[in-house]
């Protein structure tokens, strides 16, 4: 089945070649399995390379595993190499020939150990000529590229470049990222959000029963999430914890930095008013760059020190910065805006990872809640906050059931979107809300259609454009129906480990499968009812 997509006209000048037939020349594509069987044999091998790329994200191995068990299945003596330590890889020709043996031991396993990932990019000339002689010389059919949008749009750069040259090396992407920033109408969820949400459930969960055990902690928790606010919305979904501060909606707001304050503030006088003085907070990991005079301030900071200069870098920043951020700036505590200085990213931007958003926020409260001690209250002398931060402990994690079928489905499909033909295509799998595999649905969406334009070390460049919070989609509203009595009363969940057999084993995520609103407001009131009698 096809289906035509619309396809900004300002992307047929960055791929021409993709782009040829306009609208017509690349459609959403639904894959069907013929009553005899020909979907999945050949009467020729298939050669294909895999690349991971990117950060981990649990169930890479499963895509892997697909690719390899589909190529088989389409012909015995077909071939899957995998290119090894990410993209610089495939321009340095540094590979192996991926046999059953070393396929099994890695099967539903976490972790990218099996090829290792990198985050190099195929961007200069000679790297992209390097990447079509290798892929030319090892006679390659296709290339699956497994990463984010990042490592996507450099697949789509990479199909285009292909074409160009008639090679017949066809490149499809596959979604990861633990963000669940990579989501449009066709794909429901990015690989390894499911599994890495688990992982900090099960964490936050622990701190939720320890509040509860002790009632003398605030714990404020920085979740994973570059961009996005998904895995903190998750995460609270399903842990219901006192707040969880959403990106997209203090930019829709335009709250600043004292008004977030202020309603944290809030939360924690009225648990101390009723004498709760414990609770969990949960920050997303790219808050600060939501926050609208923070995101001026990391704008001009990016596109400056873009520029080449001598000096202190420092000096330099304080010369070129607006008035109204050289003062936001010289307001933060110097242990926050130090870090805005540190490294940067591969594109050129701020590494918010690395900017410590819980402790700040913890500074900020000591200093409100000292304030209004004045006025007679006990919060601040009742406030003993705790951060953590959880990151890297969800990326690696063996897989879920659910992120170990969805991503071998996701390789089975790649196998059949190349041996298909298509090139510069997403591997999607949808009705992923259906328990049983077998009535899911492969398809490709092309990669062009998810593109956009983003400012990267000082230039205008295509990237796939990432997937916000929506403020009015079911998972928020969820939250927003029930999140003030959250704010004071103790509904805490505690969802324990990862389960692999049993009832819980086969639970979805929200994202895949939304909240009951309904049902979420009355076991809230059901626990207000019962926090009032006790």
């Amino acid at each position: 089945m096809k289906q035509s997509l619309k396809i900004d006209e300002g992307l047929k000048d960055m791929f021409p070649t993709l782009l040829a037939g306009g609208a017509e020349g690349m459609q959403y594509l639904e894959l069907k399995v013929d009553n005899e069987g020909e979907t999945f044999t050949s009467p020729t091998p298939l050669r294909i390379g895999c690349v991971l790329s990117g950060g981990q994200a649990a169930g890479g191995h499963n895509v892997i595993m697909g690719l390899y068990d589909m190529v088989k299945t389409i012909h015995p003596d077909s071939k899957l190499f995998g290119f090894l330590a990410g993209p610089h890889g495939i321009f340095t020709n540094n590979y192996m020939d991926i046999q059953e043996e070393y396929m099994g031991r890695f099967r539903n396993m976490g972790g990218f150990d099996m090829i290792r990932s990198g985050r190099h990019k195929i961007e200069t000339p000679e790297q992209f000529a390097a990447s079509l002689k290798n892929a030319t010389d090892l006679d390659l059919d296709g290339l699956i590229v497994i990463g984010g949008d990042d490592s996507n749009t450099n697949a789509c750069l990479l199909a285009e470049y292909f074409a160009k040259h008639n090679a017949k090396c066809k490149v499809i992407g596959a979604p990861k990222t633990i963000d669940g920033d990579l989501r449009n109408e066709h794909i429901q969820v990015s690989f390894g959000f499911d599994t890495a949400t688990k992982v900090y459930s099960e964490a936050i969960g622990n701190l939720c029963s320890d509040v509860l055990s002790g009632k003398d902690f605030y714990h404020f928790v920085r979740v994973m999430g570059r961009s996005a606010s998904h895995i903190a919305l998750e995460c609270a979904l399903q842990t219901r914890i006192n707040c969880v501060l959403i990106g997209e909606e203090v930019a829709e707001k335009n709250q600043t930095l004292v008004e977030i304050t202020n309603y944290v503030a809030d939360i924690i006088c009225k648990r101390t008013e009723i004498g709760k003085n414990y609770g969990v907070i949960l920050v997303p990991e790219g808050l600060i760059e939501f926050i609208p005079e923070m995101g001026s301030l990391i704008g001009e900071i990016n596109e400056i020190l873009s520029e080449e200069f001598e000096g202190d870098m420092k000096t330099h920043l304080m010369a070129k910065l607006t008035e109204t951020s050289k003062a936001l700036f010289n307001f933060l505590p110097d242990s926050i805006s130090s870090q805005l200085l540190l490294d940067r990213d591969p594109h050129g931007n701020v590494q918010v990872a690395k900017i410590d958003t819980e402790k700040l926020l913890i500074l900020l409260l000591n200093k409100e809640l000292k304030a209004r001690e004045s006025k007679d209250l006990t919060c601040f002398s009742n406030f003993h906050p705790k951060s953590h931060y959880f990151g890297y402990e969800g990326r690696c994690a063996i897989p879920s059931n659910f992120d170990s079928q969805y991503c071998y489905c996701i390789g089975l499909n790649g196998a059949l979107l190349i041996k298909s033909g298509a090139s510069g295509y997403m591997s999607c799998v949808k009705n992923l809300n259906d328990k049983d595999p077998r009535r899911w649905v492969i398809a490709g969406t092309p990669l062009p259609t998810m593109m956009g334009v983003e400012r990267r070390k000082g230039k205008n460049v295509p990237v796939i454009t990432k997937a916000l919070v929506e403020l009015d989609g079911a998972m928020f509203k969820a939250y927003q129906a029930v999140r003030e009595k959250w704010g004071y009363l103790d509904c805490y969940v505690s969802p324990g480990p990862i389960q692999f057999a049993g009832p819980a084993s086969d639970a979805l995520n929200f994202m895949v499968s939304p909240p009951d609103i309904e049902q979420l407001v009355k076991e809230t009131e059901r626990a207000e009812h019962i926090e009032t009698v006790i």
